[in-house]
């Protein structure tokens, strides 16, 4: 079997030195809304109000795990909220667009919502406690690295979909858009996380509410599936992060 090391070196030979990503855009009823462009925005002297929450992430970097215990894992490195939040319905799908990602990074996406108890432009972060809504990692094993989350991604044009929960209680959400990449997860420290945050405004006649955890306590950095090896016979993929919420 060839090791992890020998397969990180493979699977940048196949891609290429690529950039990260960052999602460019909402698209919720057929209406698309503008992201938090971190190669564009922090330089105006007025950037747009958007709903994707601000980041200093701007060499589209990622979150160490020796940080997931740090503000900068909740909404990505000196996160700040978005000034603008999306309409979307209980039960109604959002599809999330990243500009790109790199074919090297595999790994999982997950996402969590977090009700802002006001406006979400003002929330304090470290008050918010997310609860998860949905995970997907390793989709099928139909070639020798494993087809994930990552993948499905690149193969739908970089958009990944998203359904909030029908019985979700009407309020102002974060919505927390992560992919973890896995690419050199073998070593401790080695893992990438990319959290994305956007601001939603959710309607409907719900009255669920799950109990959530702050951003500081989802993670630390030796969970299994924060250190996972990438073989080319891929093992069961523990999802890290607290389990699917029940709305």
């Amino acid at each position: 079997m060839v090791g992890s090391k020998a397969l990180v070196a493979l699977l940048l030979a196949v891609s290429g030195a690529t950039a990260h990503g960052f999602v460019k855009s909402i698209t919720v009823g057929g209406i698309s809304y503008p992201g938090f462009d971190p190669t564009i925005h922090p330089g105006l002297p007025q950037p747009p109000a958007v709903a994707g929450w601000t980041t200093n992430a701007t060499d589209l970097g990622f979150v160490e795990p020796n940080n997931a215990g740090t503000p900068d894992i909740i909404c990505h490195k000196q996160g700040s909220p978005g000034q603008a939040s999306i309409d979307i319905r209980a039960g109604e799908t959002l599809t999330i667009h990243w500009n790109s990602w790199p074919f090297s990074h595999k790994g999982p996406i997950l996402d969590y919502l977090a009700l802002c108890n006001g406006n979400c432009s003002t929330v304090d972060k470290s008050s918010l406690r997310f609860f998860k809504i949905a995970a997907t990692a390793l989709i099928r094993q139909n070639n020798a690295f494993g087809y994930w989350a990552s993948d499905q991604l690149i193969d739908n044009n970089f958009a990944w979909q998203v359904t909030i929960p029908a019985n979700l209680l009407p309020g102002n959400y974060v919505l927390r858009h992560e992919i973890i990449s896995l690419l050199t997860a073998y070593a401790p420290n080695g893992a990438q996380l990319h959290p994305q945050c956007i601001n939603l405004r959710v309607s409907g006649p719900g009255y669920s509410i799950p109990r959530g955890t702050a951003g500081t306590s989802m993670y630390r950095a030796n969970d299994p599936g924060i250190i996972f090896a990438l073989n080319f016979y891929v093992d069961p993929y523990p999802i890290p992060g607290p389990p699917l919420a029940v709305t």
